[in-house]
C-alpha cells in the first residue's frame, strides 16, 4: 500500500486543507493532487493543486484520468451559505460530484473512494429517529442533506463500475474557528433567534476531529457509511448562554423576520440550520471506533467553547505621528 497516489477534491477548504496535511504525513501516501476552485488555506509541502472551476468537467475529467488515483477523496459538496447561496451550493456539488465521481470510474488503478457526508441525510421528518444508526436509511430533507445524498450515490456507481469499496463519513456539523459554516455564524451573533416552543439537543464534530477521521477513512478503507459524531449534545439556547450572547425567543411567523434580519447581519440560515433549530440533529457514533479506529476527543460543549474563543475583530485607531 506504500506510494499510494490519493486524489482530493475540495481541497480548498478548511477541512480540505487539514486533510490534505495530514495525508501528507502518513507513510502510505504517494503523490496527491487536488481540486477546488478555491487554494488550500494553509500551506501545504508536498501536495499539488488544480483550480478547476466545477463546471469545467472537461479540464476536472482530464486532471483525475491523468493522474489515475488509487484513492478519491471527496468532499466537494458545498454546504447552503457557507462558501455559496444555496443556488451556487446546489450547482457546483452537482459538477463537483459529477465531474470527480464520474472521472474516477474511469480509472484503472482506483482502489477505494472516501466520500465526504453528514448526518443531515437522515432528515427530520415526522417520526424520524432522533439518534440515527448506520443501519437508518437515508431520507434527507433539506438542500444539504439531499447534496451530500447524490454525493454518496454517485460515489457507489463510480465505485460499482471498478468494484471497490466507498466509505461515506457522515459527519455532524463542523463548526470553529475559521471554519465556514452558517450555523457557525448563526450562533455568534450578538443576539441569536431561538425557538420558543422547542428547544431540541444537537451534536457537533471539532475540524481536527472530522479531518483525522476522514484521514483514516482513507487508510482503513471500510465500506460503508459511518457516522462521526462528538460526545454529548447542547440545545440552542446552552450554546448562546456558553458564549455569553442573547437568547431571542421566537413563535411561528416572527421567524421569517428574523431570517431576513440574521441574512442582513451576514449570518443567513438556511433550511437545514433552521431544522436543527427547530427539531434537533444527533446521530449514533459509536460505530466509528471500529470502522476507523478512532473516535471524535472533543466533545459538543467543547466545539462549542472553540467556536465562542475565536475573537471578534477589533479595528486599530491610526496614531499620529509625533513631531
Amino acid at each position: 500500500m506504500t506510494g499510494q497516489r490519493v486524489l482530493i477534491s475540495g481541497m480548498g477548504g478548511e477541512l480540505g486543507s487539514r486533510v490534505a496535511a495530514l495525508l501528507e504525513a502518513e507513510p502510505w501516501v504517494g503523490a496527491i493532487e487536488g481540486i477546488d476552485l478555491d487554494p488550500p488555506r494553509r500551506r501545504l509541502r508536498r501536495a499539488h493543486f488544480h483550480r478547476i472551476e466545477p463546471h469545467d468537467r472537461r479540464r476536472m475529467v482530464d486532471v483525475v484520468t491523468r493522474f489515475d488515483p488509487h484513492l478519491v477523496l471527496h468532499l466537494g459538496v458545498y454546504e447552503p451559505n457557507a462558501r455559496a447561496n444555496p443556488a451556487k451550493a446546489r450547482e457546483r456539488s452537482r459538477d463537483a460530484s459529477l465531474g470527480v465521481l464520474g472521472a474516477a470510474a474511469e480509472c484503472p488503478s482506483l482502489e477505494g473512494i472516501v466520500v465526504r457526508s453528514g448526518i443531515e441525510v437522515y432528515g427530520r421528518h415526522r417520526n424520524a429517529p432522533t439518534r440515527p444508526d448506520e443501519e437508518v436509511a437515508p431520507h434527507p430533507t433539506t438542500t444539504f442533506g439531499h447534496l451530500m445524498l447524490q454525493a454518496e450515490e454517485l460515489a457507489h456507481e463510480a465505485a460499482a463500475t471498478v468494484g471497490c469499496p466507498v466509505t461515506a463519513v457522515r459527519l455532524a456539523s463542523v463548526v470553529g474557528p475559521h471554519v465556514p459554516s452558517p450555523l457557525g455564524r448563526y450562533l455568534r451573533l450578538p443576539v441569536v433567534p431561538m425557538s420558543v416552543l422547542a428547544d431540541p439537543a444537537f451534536s457537533l464534530v471539532h475540524v481536527e476531529d472530522a479531518a483525522r477521521a476522514l484521514v483514516a477513512a482513507c487508510s482503513t478503507r471500510w465500506n460503508g457509511p459511518v457516522n462521526v459524531v462528538a460526545p454529548g449534545a447542547v440545545t440552542t439556547y446552552q450554546a448562546v448562554r456558553l458564549g455569553g450572547r442573547v437568547p431571542l425567543p421566537l413563535f411561528g411567523p416572527e421567524w421569517m423576520l428574523a431570517r431576513a434580519i440574521t441574512a442582513a447581519a451576514g449570518a443567513p440560515v438556511p433550511d437545514h440550520v433552521l431544522e436543527l433549530v427547530h427539531r434537533g440533529r444527533t446521530a449514533d457514533g459509536s460505530l466509528a471506533h471500529h470502522a476507523l479506529g478512532l473516535s471524535p476527543v472533543s466533545t459538543t460543549p467543547d466545539v462549542v467553547k472553540a467556536l465562542y474563543k475565536w475573537a471578534t475583530v477589533t479595528h486599530l485607531t491610526p496614531v499620529k505621528a509625533v513631531a
